[in-house]
C-alpha cells in the first residue's frame, strides 16, 4: 500500500483542518460535543498511520523480501509505531481529563507527550550525529 507524497500531505492537511475547525467551534461554545468526538479526526489519521506501519512491518515477513531494498530499519519503524501510540495515549488522557472522567493532574496527562518529545530528540540527535561506516 504505497501512497504518494502529495496524497499523504493532502490527507494530513484535511484531517488537521477538520480537527482545527471542530476545536475552534468547541472552544467558541458553538457546539457542545464530547471532547472524544472533537479529537476523532486526529484518531482517524493516527489509526491510518498505525495500520500502514503494521502493513509495512508485516511486509518484511514475505519470503521474497530483500533487506537491502529497505530504506528504513525495523528499529526505526518500531520507534514510529511507539511514537504514534504515545501520541494516542496523550490524546486519550487529555480527552478524559477535559471530560472530567478522571481526576488526574495535567502534568500526569502530559507524561506520554514528554516521553514522545524526549524520544524525538534522541532520534534527531542520533540521525544528526550518526556517522556511517562504509
Amino acid at each position: 500500500m504505497k501512497i504518494s507524497l502529495a496524497q499523504r500531505v493532502f490527507l494530513s492537511w484535511i484531517f488537521a483542518l477538520v480537527f482545527l475547525i471542530m476545536l475552534a467551534l468547541k472552544l467558541d461554545s458553538k457546539i457542545h460535543w464530547n471532547w472524544f468526538l472533537i479529537f476523532l479526526p486526529v484518531w482517524t489519521f493516527d489509526t491510518i498511520l498505525i495500520l500502514m506501519q503494521i502493513v509495512e512491518m508485516a511486509g518484511r515477513c514475505k519470503p521474497d523480501f530483500d533487506p537491502r531494498d529497505e530504506e528504513k530499519s525495523v528499529k526505526r519503524r518500531l520507534w514510529y509505531l511507539t511514537a504514534l501510540l504515545l501520541k494516542l495515549a496523550f490524546c486519550l488522557t487529555l480527552c478524559s481529563r477535559l471530560e472530567k472522567l478522571t481526576d488526574i493532574w495535567v502534568s500526569v496527562v502530559c507524561v506520554p507527550l514528554w516521553v514522545l518529545l524526549g524520544g524525538a530528540l534522541l532520534e534527531l540527535g542520533y540521525s544528526v550525529f550518526h556517522y556511517r561506516r562504509d
